[in-house]
């Protein structure tokens, strides 16, 4: 059997096992580096729309030897795991029990942890066969673009939506990237395209979307919902009831009609985690907050940006039952920024009580950033 028969195989045998790992999908690419993405990247740096998320440093963005050191890499296996976009019975908000969402990415088990057993599987398996290789997996917090990884792979194609869009699965799909000194044969790039479509461009809440697979982050509902201070009023009120992400530019793509993946049982959501009522939130301890949210993505930034994504929710629906539990944040709340937003709801919602309380506050505060917001609310909620 020659070199290249003998990657044939391989090859064969891991797409025939794939999906007994939970695999949805597995695609093949070369290791060259991405020299294409590098201009785009920098435009992007330079127009100031990067989350601060992404690795700093561009070459490894871009050249898979930066992340498989003292080897060459020959090849990028690209996996997709299916998630669920349709939650059955979901609770319903009514007054006085309202309750944020979490992006569908968020509904089940953290899919950091679900990709990286699925891929320890598929990198055992492919050790028995070859144990002489070497293999780098990554998931999300990698240094590659796992989307160009994912489009050379032959997985799909990048969309307008900044998704990468699979002919089975559409955009609700998982990304995971494993490099390897194993030259593979290469798999075809997708030849679909969003070609002319903008209709997630025209659906952005925020006009994040600023051309066919352009992204300000700065912009992006799903970017705001992770951070951690002060949020700027215009985006609070296109938040709405987002606690953590956002789908809108998933949810109106037409290539995602009528797909809802269920066969993955830890991405399957417990509605009242995906779901879950805003109130129960403003107060809830670290310790509460790690038993409820632990196991779902959503909790890698911490409760604070959970609680400040509650208040915004309760402000923008104007919930006067609410009025008492913002009134103890903006008052003795330890936390600038949630005693900043607090007082923002207070503002939205209105009335004496609202309006007394905030001047009170106002009295007290010491931080430059939330007494402006706290000032800016005491008028709000005198006209609201």
């Amino acid at each position: 059997m020659s070199e290249q028969e003998r990657w044939l195989e391989v090859k064969r045998r891991l797409l025939e096992e794939a999906p007994k790992l939970g695999i949805d999908k597995l695609g093949f690419a070369s290791a060259d580096p991405f020299v294409e993405l590098l201009d785009v990247l920098k435009r992007h740096r330079e127009a100031g729309r990067e989350s601060g998320f992404e690795e700093p440093d561009l070459e490894k963005r871009i050249d898979p030897r930066l992340s498989f050191p003292g080897g060459e890499p020959r090849s990028i296996l690209s996996i997709a795991i299916a998630y669920p976009s349709k939650m059955k019975s979901p609770p319903k908000s009514e007054p006085g029990a309202y309750r944020g969402i979490m992006a569908r990415a968020a509904w089940g088990e953290d899919y950091h942890k679900v990709l990286r057993e699925r891929m320890g599987k598929l990198e055992a398996f492919l050790k028995t066969l070859v144990p002489e290789c070497r293999v780098e997996s990554m998931v999300d917090t990698g240094a590659l673009v796992d989307r160009a990884v994912a489009e050379r792979a032959g997985i799909g194609w990048y969309g307008n939506n900044c998704a990468v869009i699979t002919p089975e699965f559409g955009s609700w799909v998982f990304l995971g990237d494993m490099i390897t000194d194993i030259p593979f044969p290469p798999d075809t790039p997708v030849t679909d395209s969003c070609g002319d479509c903008t209709i997630c461009i025209d659906a952005c809440p925020t006009g994040a979307l600023v051309g066919k697979g352009e992204l300000d982050a700065n912009r992006c509902i799903s970017f705001v919902t992770q951070t951690k201070g002060f949020v700027d009023d215009e985006l609070k009120r296109k938040i709405g009831n987002r606690l953590y992400g956002c789908d809108t530019c998933q949810i109106v793509c037409p290539k995602n009609k009528g797909m809802n993946w269920t066969h993955q049982p830890e991405l399957q959501p417990d509605p009242d985690i995906a779901k879950p009522l805003l109130k129960p939130l403003l107060h809830m301890s670290n310790r509460e907050f790690k038993e409820r949210f632990g196991a779902s993505s959503a909790a890698w930034r911490g409760k604070k940006p959970i609680q400040r994504n509650a208040i915004i929710a309760l402000g923008n629906f104007k919930d006067e039952s609410a009025v008492p539990d913002l009134i103890e944040l903006v008052l003795r709340d330890e936390r600038p920024v949630i005693r900043g937003t607090a007082a923002w709801a207070l503002g939205r919602i209105g009335g004496a009580e609202a309006a007394l309380a905030l001047r009170e506050a106002l009295d007290r505060e010491t931080d430059p950033e939330a007494a402006e917001a706290i000032k800016k609310a005491v008028n709000d909620a005198c006209q609201a």
